[in-house]
């Protein structure tokens, strides 16, 4: 059995797992450098818990995912090689394997928490429930098309495993790569607009703009999560095998683009913070602000008595919690 892409699945696994592989090492050197920005110079009841909990849960899922397609790999070129009908390709091509349905469930959970993550932060700088109420529910879309999807693999009849992609099981995975792409789409464009109408009121009084990339960072972030929903859903519509390869490198992506978002603007803020201290020409009066604040936040009200954001919230110096 040869794919559509005329590249035979097990050599699609093996690349799958190959590319995975330097992902996820890229998204531990991240991990590292997030638990770094937690810890440095920092007590322990500083920490910020939420984030914390969400990197934590993102690296374990990661890891698991990348165990669980070690042994799968590893059943289908060693275990059952010889004894499995069709070999080592007819193997990677059945969904029913144990192995296969249990890396596509954590897909769905790492899945599920990026885009909860991208909902929260939403949240918290609206900090308005009725914002988010139409990326919730596109968010609970995402995870009932992500059940029925890992559910209909475990349940696949071999007429549904030869014609993956017209079969019911390929209707449900196109349905939760478009969902979750909308959610992150939608959620991360309210955000970027907040926080890009927030900035722009507050420079127009203030006498020195802040340098702090937000936009540049959640853009980054959304273009990396949103060029590898695209591909698979180019995948899927020229109903190419490539689509299994970049299921297996989307788990990886997804913790790499919440770590990038937290380092890069947590280290700009730290170097801001560092420059405005060491600073020679540094008044008397900004060092006092220093000291009361000295992890300003992202944007702040100025003293204008005459200027008024209404009720617009501040971007505390963690990002978005």
């Amino acid at each position: 059995m040869v794919s559509l892409s005329g590249i035979p699945m097990d050599a699609a696994a093996v690349m799958s797992s190959v590319l995975e592989g330097i992902l996820y090492g890229f998204s531990v050197l991240m991990c590292l450098g997030t638990v770094w920005t937690f810890t440095y110079k920092r007590h322990m009841q500083d920490v910020n818990r939420p984030i914390a909990v969400v990197a934590a849960l993102l690296f374990v899922l990661s890891t698991t995912h990348i165990i669980v397609v070690i042994i799968h790999l590893e059943h289908g070129l060693v275990d059952y090689r010889d004894t499995f009908p069709g070999g080592p390709v007819a193997f990677f091509a059945d969904v029913t394997q144990n192995t296969f349905v249990i890396k596509n469930a954590i897909y769905t959970l790492q899945t599920l928490l990026g885009d909860g993550v991208v909902i929260y932060r939403c949240y918290i700088v609206w900090q308005s429930v009725w914002v988010i109420i139409l990326p919730c529910i596109m968010w609970c879309g995402v995870a009932a098309s992500g059940v029925c999807s890992v559910y209909y693999f475990s349940q696949a009849s071999v007429a549904e495993i030869e014609n993956f992609f017209g079969s019911r099981i390929g209707h449900w995975v196109a349905t939760f790569l478009a969902s979750t792409l909308a959610t992150n789409m939608l959620s991360t464009g309210l955000l970027a607009y907040r926080i890009w109408t927030i900035e722009r009121k507050v420079s127009a009084v203030c006498t020195t703009k802040r340098k702090v990339p937000v936009l540049r960072v959640l853009i980054d972030a959304a273009v990396l999560y949103s060029a590898a929903l695209g591909s698979s859903i180019i995948c899927f519509a020229l109903w190419n095998d490539g689509l299994y390869v970049m299921g297996d490198l989307i788990v990886p992506i997804v913790s790499i683009a919440f770590y990038m978002v937290f380092i890069r603007i947590a280290t700009s803020q730290n170097n801001q913070h560092y420059l405005s201290t060491v600073r020679g020409g540094t008044t008397e009066t900004e060092r006092g602000k220093l000291q009361q604040h000295p992890m300003q936040p992202l944007i702040h009200r100025p003293n204008d008595s005459n200027f008024s954001l209404g009720d617009s919230p501040k971007v505390e110096t963690h990002p978005f919690a």
